[in-house]
């Protein structure tokens, strides 16, 4: 896993590294902003909040655009904890509206301008410097497992011998978003024959993991138990879910943490390539 997915866990928040880098660098534009322009008396926070909230806004609508016919109703459009985005796009947004800004309000130009660029320069030294620390894709680890019928398996064995691509998610009973999007993934498990699709419970017994299974009503193949939580410490997932994409030859190519919808999964997915 990437440095800038990795995920951290403060008190009852979950975040990923890359997000709490992504907020830094938003703290200190607001600052430099706002120190720079109480010197010469503008106002300059408002300018990168709705540069933000436009960035976000911009970013989901170009997501729905590309996969909102895997969405099941219009209001599911507007669930955002399935972290449906499009970041470059919502890039873009952010840049023309404060070109426009720094256009129309030229009393701004320097306090704003200045601002952007710290916020970009933090967010380039800190998120530069960890992505650079992993050269390639991470590998998959060999973390020994446990079925529901007491046997040993690694990951590395079955990817060998299925030679596809896998998805392996991160999961437990307790953790509401991995209850909500578990049925997602058994009817891409039934879908899609091309991918393995692996659930690794974290720290839970079998009594409890087959209980939730049966509760649920849910088909899954490929259950198994990981009780001492060490596949999310080799990969660095501290919460759930986490859901990780390995090509057939063992390589990282994509990240998801947190709840996904069956919109995000299919973005993920189409980065196999099948």
């Amino acid at each position: 896993m990437s440095p800038l997915d990795r995920s951290l866990v403060i008190g009852p928040l979950a975040l990923s590294v890359g997000q709490l880098l992504l907020m830094l660098s938003i703290v200190i534009a607001l600052i430099i902003g706002g120190w720079l322009g109480r010197r010469r008396k503008v106002n300059v926070g408002d300018s990168i909040f709705n540069a933000m909230l436009l960035g976000v806004i911009g970013a989901r609508l170009v997501f729905i655009v590309q996969y909102g016919e895997s969405y099941d109703t219009f209001w599911s459009w507007f669930d955002i904890r399935d972290r449906g985005f499009e970041p470059l796009a919502g890039l873009v947004v952010a840049l023309v509206y404060l070109a426009w800004r720094l256009w129309r309000q030229p009393h701004e130009r320097g306090p704003l301008g200045t601002a952007v660029i710290s916020g970009a320069l933090t967010w380039s030294l800190t998120a530069g410097a960890l992505t650079l620390m992993v050269s390639q894709g991470a590998s998959i680890p060999s973390t020994t497992l446990t079925t529901l019928k007491h046997d040993e398996v690694t990951l590395p064995t079955m990817l060998s011998e299925a030679d596809r691509p896998m998805v392996v998610n991160l999961w437990a009973s307790w953790c509401p978003p991995c209850r909500r999007e578990m049925p997602v993934f058994e009817q891409a498990q039934q879908e899609r024959d091309d991918v393995t699709f692996v659930f690794v419970n974290q720290g839970e017994s079998l009594s409890t993991v087959s209980a939730f299974l049966q509760q649920e009503s849910l088909t899954l193949d490929n259950v198994y138990l990981d009780r001492n939580n060490a596949l999310g410490h080799d990969v660095g997932a501290m919460a759930m879910p986490t859901t990780l994409y390995y090509n057939a030859d063992g390589t990282l190519i994509d990240t998801h943490f947190g709840e996904l919808s069956r919109a995000t999964l299919d973005r993920s997915l189409a980065r196999f390539n099948l």
